[in-house]
């Protein structure tokens, strides 16, 4: 896990170290679905223009490969297609453990491994603004696999404390990993599970969804990678979606929602990126 501070939520107020009053739960869980977790980017169905009005987090087909055929699934407050009648803690649970409330376990591309390290300030955030997402009925089907499942993902989390926000490194590594987990889609596959210890950042993922088939981008400072960007190119390219030779990244890249990103955090995203070892594109 990556190194934090135990921070505190009393009374749905998120509280700074220093004890100041930063914001509420709601409005830190609003931000952060809706920027750098960009959980819309999956669960709401995508137009050429951004999200499909009125179908907020109420599920898609999303893509298939050699390992799977994945939906994201509608996680609204809808009481029967949605998540409306799962208690909070069942919601956090399937989040950080993929397990749902029903025992059974979810499978990728949802990305446990990070999801796992989101503080309990955070998920409690999340969980608060998906509460007040619109009931919409959407009957989604249950993603395949080709491969075998875990038993799970690993033992129980129990309880995660906050990352300091004041060592920008750090911090990073908290935004582009438990939250935003940008290396979930740029680290290469193998045998149905990304190769994190060897791979991290290295691209080369083919995803084939309702955009057509896409390859992911090498993330890191190798020059098959974004080894001759500017802090500024690489900021244009996650919230616009524009690399510096003015061409255009296409979906699944978030950029709808990681333009909400705020500045501190797009700063403390690209300090940590700055620090990934260079690796090669498969």
């Amino acid at each position: 896990m990556v190194g934090r501070y135990i921070g505190l939520t009393v009374a749905g107020l998120i509280w700074t170290a220093t004890g100041s009053v930063a914001e509420t739960a709601l409005e830190r869980g609003r931000y952060l679905v809706n920027s750098v977790v960009g959980c819309g980017n999956c669960h709401t169905p995508q137009t050429p223009t951004g999200p499909a009005p009125g179908m907020e987090m109420a599920g898609q087909f999303l893509i298939q490969n050699e390992a799977f055929k994945a939906y994201a699934p509608n996680i609204s407050q809808d009481n029967e297609t949605g998540i409306g009648s799962w208690s909070d803690g069942e919601i956090i649970t399937a989040i950080r453990d993929g397990i749902r409330p029903d025992g059974t376990l979810i499978g990728p591309p949802m990305p446990f491994e990070f999801y796992r390290d989101i503080s309990d300030t955070d998920i409690r955030a999340i969980v608060a603004y998906l509460r007040t997402v619109p009931a919409t009925r959407n009957v989604v089907p249950r993603s395949t696999f080709n491969i075998p499942l875990p038993p799970a993902y690993g033992p129980p989390v129990t309880s995660v404390p906050d990352t300091p926000r004041n060592d920008p490194v750090r911090y990073g590594v908290y935004l582009t990993g438990p939250l935003g987990h940008c290396w979930s889609c740029h680290t290469p596959m193998v045998n149905g599970r990304q190769d994190f210890e060897n791979q991290l950042g290295a691209g080369g993922q083919e995803l084939d969804g309702p955009w057509g088939v896409a390859v992911t981008a090498n993330i890191t400072l190798h020059e098959d990678g974004i080894k001759g960007y500017s802090d500024d190119d690489i900021i244009q390219a996650i919230t616009q979606g524009i690399r510096p030779d003015g061409s255009r990244l296409s979906p699944p890249m978030g950029f709808y929602y990681y333009s909400n990103i705020a500045a501190d955090d797009l700063a403390a995203i690209v300090a940590y990126m700055r620090t990934v070892e260079p690796r090669p594109s498969p």
